[in-house]
């Protein structure tokens, strides 16, 4: 096997005798035909277009990316929009990320998506997930969660930035209904659920409409250590059921929710192949 030094000087080779001869490339391949390396251009071969949602970012509760990064408080002295810093707004408009992750991450396995709804004065503090890795001298809010930012701040900054949302579900040490009320607490019709007025109450009547959500993070490890075959049970355990709401505009239709996998830690075949199999049985 050719090593990938030697394969690439051996193709800037031939560009480059093409390029000092202007001759037309056989005859440069014929210059190079005694150097063990081939390359093929196929400029009329079309492959598709990737999907701009492989490019998105993440936003996880970690050290100052959430507070004092995107988070900054409605009452501070920074310029915000609703408590989000309008400096990183501005920049995110300009970068035009089509989707946003959140809340993690290691984080998402421990979160509840509960205690980040409601009143901000009325909501509970945690662990951070990371708080281990804080100094002692870190903020208490990069160490216990206030959770200020949730669910409907999350999403408002997503609106702000022209992004869509994407949201992680707890699958470490949430049951599996917790998803089920999420979606219902984001995308149910206004007036047409419990979940649905308390966001209203938030000052969100209309459905935030989801539509990306993640099965857990990372369940080879902080998500759970599960193996390949335990995770596909719980995929399909946690999205087997979960509620499309109808559009009262258009109740014909139903909005698709994408669920996303986790997938494994490093180039593992065999557990992308062994978790397929699984949750195609």
């Amino acid at each position: 096997m050719m090593k990938r030094r030697r394969f690439l000087q051996a193709g800037l080779a031939v560009a480059g005798g093409a390029l000092a001869s202007k001759a037309p490339f056989p005859r440069a391949w014929a210059q190079s035909s005694s150097m063990d390396s081939r390359i093929e251009v196929l400029t009329g071969e079309p492959l598709g277009t990737i999907s701009p949602n492989l490019y998105g970012h993440f936003t996880e509760n970690l050290s100052g990316v959430v507070y004092d990064g995107i988070w900054v408080g409605p009452n501070s002295k920074i310029p915000n929009v609703d408590g989000i810093r309008k400096e990183l707004i501005d920049e995110m408009k300009k970068i035009k990320s089509p989707v946003v992750r959140f809340p993690g991450g290691c984080f998402a396995d421990s979160y509840d998506w509960r205690d980040g709804i409601g009143p901000a004065d009325k909501r509970p503090r945690r662990t951070n997930f990371w708080n281990g890795g804080e100094t002692p001298e870190a903020p208490a809010s990069h160490r216990y969660d206030p959770n200020e930012f949730g669910t409907n701040e999350f999403v408002h900054f997503c609106k702000l930035i022209g992004s869509e949302p994407y949201l992680a579900a707890n699958l470490r040490s949430l049951p599996a209904e917790e998803l089920y009320r999420w979606v219902e607490y984001c995308n149910s019709p206004a007036g047409s659920t419990t979940l649905a007025d308390m966001r209203a109450a938030a000052g969100f009547k209309e459905p935030f409409n989801v539509r990306f959500w993640g099965v857990g993070n990372e369940s080879w490890g902080c998500g759970g250590n599960f193996t390949a075959q335990e995770y596909a049970v719980e995929f399909r355990r946690f999205t087997t059921w979960v509620p499309r709401f109808q559009s009262r505009s258009a109740p014909e239709s139903r909005e698709e929710l994408s669920f996303i996998g986790s997938g494994p830690n490093v180039d593992d075949w065999a557990w992308t192949l062994v978790f397929f199999v699984e949750i195609a049985m």
